[in-house]
């Protein structure tokens, strides 16, 4: 079993779909050790764009299941590292 294993999750529209993507991590809470979120931001522009880093608890089978349920929510890319 990896030591590390992460999900990087691009949000191509942060706006149009942070209700669902928010519902989906909230469903996957205990199964998120750690959650960092990226965009770009500066004094004239937030965009819309984004990078969430999962840190995941619970082996393959939880990685697994957190795909899945992100997978449905419109514009997400999701690539996974194991350490």
């Amino acid at each position: 079993m990896a030591k590390f294993n992460i999900l990087g999750v691009y949000v191509d529209n942060r706006v149009k779909s942070s209700q669902m993507l928010q519902k989906a991590l909230t469903d996957c809470g205990c199964s998120i050790k750690l959650r960092i979120g990226l965009h770009e931001v500066d004094e004239k522009t937030c965009a819309v764009n984004g990078l969430i880093i999962l840190q995941v608890f619970g082996g393959a089978k939880a990685s697994e299941k957190i795909k899945r349920i992100l997978k449905k929510v419109p514009g997400v890319k999701i690539k996974e590292m194991l350490f």
